[in-house]
């Protein structure tokens, strides 16, 4: 059997061995002979192995994606009680995304290295550090801001899973597997952010469960999420020792990364997928604030809510809706062509976003109304509004991801082929094809950590602190947003669709 040196990715065949075999690593869980796109080797426990793997390396990343968005739901609780203004809830929420962005690329190299389930060990049990000083803060009243902030920020920690799980299982399986298995992957993890704000209200007392749990009569504790979320990163740290495997043919390299650092796509790709993910990521971490601030009303004594909307009940819906039209937008791309389909995906977010700042200027500020009971209820009937239009913004934000990602590959390998005869057989062209591949894989990992950038901006913006009012500074940032959205059409019309382009031939 061949020997891979470098994962196959897709599009590209089998990478031949090189000269010198690669050595032998440690025993036990290590493999050093993967050939996936072997048929006989696939399919006599190759592909066993691969699903395994692919299950738990799930797992892993969706308790990533929980602990990294664990504080979207708690601030709006804890603020209250703790005497944070609206702009100090949002650093909060904003800190573990800027965390999670940085810490992706660093992750991304680690599987490599140490191997894809020695990484997934060390990983799960990195999340014991934001876990457990969650525990320890919330209980707290006394704890600093600063400090607050900190540990706020360690929750990034989970973000930078979904870099080195994605790397992991882009090694295990062949080309022609390889886009169902990714797509479970992300969506798995993507699917965390809806987890975590769905269930840590019920958890904490906050809120019930289709009336079969009921929220508790002794205010809301939400140091309980944080031993949940303990419990199961040592599943996950364990599931990872005993069941997953480290390939010994997952060699990487920095020159595909330094490569695509200097190529103006990436940054142009970058720029285009700060306003798809990094939407979908900010707006997760900012929704639950958005609907406290604007149509709850608390009682800062328990926490609890006692007027207008239960923020608890609906905040799960944007990241559940979004993840879920990922893969749609892949799929839609593959038929009309990842560009067209992301220039919709940005118009139509100007066009939702638009309704959800309209509904906005409806709304009488909470935070200054002589009666804040009265005015949480007024605005209580812009609610549907405000949600549905937001749903249809995190729908095109899960379209737009999809799409965006289908360009990056095509983009790379028409450059790398450009010029040439499409010819498959020669060695020429397959070289190129070969070379594309790899810095698409790289410039992956490049544009996906710029993008969640996103998900710190957003958040922030939303408590801009020279803003006094924070309705004022929600309205205004969503101004900001409908034009960079506006931008970002052009810009992927006037690179990658317009008559007389250089990439417009291709057909990314």
């Amino acid at each position: 059997m061949t020997t891979l040196h470098d994962a196959p990715t897709p599009g590209a065949a089998a990478a031949p061995s090189a000269a010198t075999p690669t050595p032998r690593r440690r025993t036990g869980r290590w493999i050093d002979d993967w050939t996936p796109e072997d048929p006989q080797f696939w399919e006599n426990g190759g592909r066993q192995i691969a699903r395994r793997n692919l299950m738990w390396s799930i797992f892993a990343e969706h308790l990533g994606f929980s602990v990294w968005l664990i504080w979207s739901v708690s601030a709006a609780m804890l603020g209250s009680r703790f005497g944070y203004t609206p702009q100090q809830l949002f650093l909060l929420v904003a800190a573990p995304n800027l965390v999670g962005a940085l810490i992706r690329v660093p992750y991304t190299f680690a599987v490599p290295r140490f191997g894809g389930r020695n990484w997934t060990v060390v990983s799960a049990l990195l999340l014991l550090i934001p876990t457990v000083l969650y525990v320890i803060a919330v209980q707290d009243t006394s704890t600093p801001y600063w400090v607050m902030v900190l540990i706020a920020a360690t929750a990034g920690l989970g973000g930078g899973n979904f870099a080195s799980s994605m790397a992991n299982i882009n090694a295990f399986y062949p080309a022609d597997k390889k886009g169902a298995a990714l797509g479970l992957n992300a969506a798995g993890g993507n699917v965390g952010v809806a987890v975590i704000q769905f269930l840590l209200p019920v958890i904490v007392g906050a809120a019930g469960i289709f009336g079969l749990v009921k929220a508790s009569e002794g205010g809301v504790h939400l140091e309980r999420a944080g031993w949940v979320y303990v419990g199961l990163a040592l599943v996950a740290a364990a599931a990872a020792f005993l069941f997953m495997n480290n390939l010994g043919t997952a060699v990487g390299s920095t020159k595909e990364t330094a490569a695509v650092v200097k190529r103006r796509q990436t940054w142009v790709m970058s720029f285009l997928y700060i306003g798809t993910f990094g939407s979908f990521i900010g707006y997760s971490a900012a929704m639950p604030l958005l609907i406290k601030i604007n149509f709850s009303l608390i009682d800062p004594e328990v926490g609890a809510v006692v007027g207008g909307i239960n923020f608890a009940f609906y905040a799960f819906l944007g990241a559940l809706v979004g993840s879920f039209t990922r893969p749609f937008g892949g799929w839609l791309s593959d038929r009309l062509g990842g560009a067209r389909v992301t220039v919709g995906a940005f118009l139509a977010m100007v066009l939702f976003t638009g309704g959800v700042l309209w509904t906005l200027t409806q709304l009488t500020p909470i935070t200054a109304a002589a009666d804040p009971a009265a005015a949480a209820e007024a605005n209580k009937q812009w609610f549907p509004l405000f949600l549905g239009f937001f749903l249809l913004v995190f729908a095109a934000t899960g379209i737009g991801n999809g799409s965006t990602y289908r360009m990056i590959p095509t983009i790379w390998r028409y450059e790398a082929t450009e010029g040439l005869a499409p010819e498959p057989t020669s060695d020429t062209w397959r070289a190129a094809v070969l070379k594309a591949t790899k810095e698409s894989s790289a410039a992956v990992g490049i544009i996906g950590a710029v993008g969640a950038l996103g998900g710190f901006l957003i958040p922030m913006m939303f408590g801009a602190p020279w803003i006094e009012d924070p309705l004022s500074s929600v309205k205004n940032a969503f101004v900001l947003f409908i034009g960079y959205y506006l931008v970002c059409a052009l810009v992927t019309w006037a690179v990658y669709l317009r008559r007389g382009a250089r990439l417009a031939a291709a057909g990314a």
